[in-house]
């Protein structure tokens, strides 16, 4: 008996599939109490060394560094979602006054170093990027302009070459047959090729959101007080 992409495994393969599965395990679960022997044999589960954590002032430091952080991630995924869509707008129209800026963008801000394009924001532009983290209450708004607008053209540029991937990767008789029944191209991407990439592409949005999480971090460079900034502080 055979599947569409490959072949049923019979009883033999199927014990040991079954086999190698309880091997694998095993071994995880050792290699995982070998390592907490470790941490255990260093004094890390010792109660002295997490006795800061039950300061008051370190405990609400951490929670405002966390707010922070993800107040920051949020900020920029939305702005990199909505820029995305302009860009991959762009970088699809028939018409190459439009098509031509938006390859430039994207390829742009795509080869630039995230943290350069960070400073460069934050020296070159902070006071104009205030009122974005005043407007959310940030307590130092032009740090947070900068970490966000910087994010959000990284991430803008790559989310379009995602968007524009998952649109591609669609079966082009989809588009082939939707033009033959007279739709326009608006008409086609809108109802016929956008529902269906969104699919494809939803994998590698949610995980270049994540990535703009982590990047977060960057901040530290500017002094935003995200997680890693408080937590060097609270080490310090």
């Amino acid at each position: 008996m055979s599947a569409v992409l490959y072949d049923v495994p019979g009883p033999r393969t199927r014990r040991r599939m079954l086999v190698y599965s309880v091997i694998g395990t095993a071994l995880l679960l050792l290699v995982l109490v070998v390592a907490v022997q470790r941490l255990a044999d260093n004094g890390v589960f010792r109660a002295g060394q997490w006795e800061p954590f039950t300061d008051p002032g370190i405990q609400r430091l951490l929670l405002q560094a966390m707010w922070s952080t993800v107040k920051a991630a949020l900020v920029a995924i939305v702005l990199a979602l909505l820029l995305g869509i302009v860009l991959v707008a762009g970088r699809l129209s028939d018409r190459r006054w439009l098509r031509t800026p938006a390859t430039l963008v994207v390829e742009f801000f795509r080869a630039v170093p995230l943290v350069l394009l960070i400073l460069f924001l934050f020296l070159g532009f902070g006071d104009q990027l205030a009122p974005l983290g005043r407007l959310v209450g940030s307590q130092v708004p032009n740090a947070f302009g900068a970490l966000v607008v910087g994010l959000m053209l990284y991430n803008g540029a790559v989310l379009a070459e995602v968007f524009r991937a998952g649109i591609g990767a669609v079966p082009r008789g989809q588009s082939e047959a939707a033009y033959s029944l007279g739709l326009r191209k608006t008409q086609v991407m809108r109802l016929v090729l956008v529902p269906q990439a969104v699919r494809i592409m939803l994998p590698a949005i949610v995980s270049q959101c994540v990535v703009a999480l982590k990047d977060t971090a960057l901040g530290f460079i500017i002094g935003y007080e995200e997680l890693l900034r408080q937590g060097r502080l609270i080490y310090t």
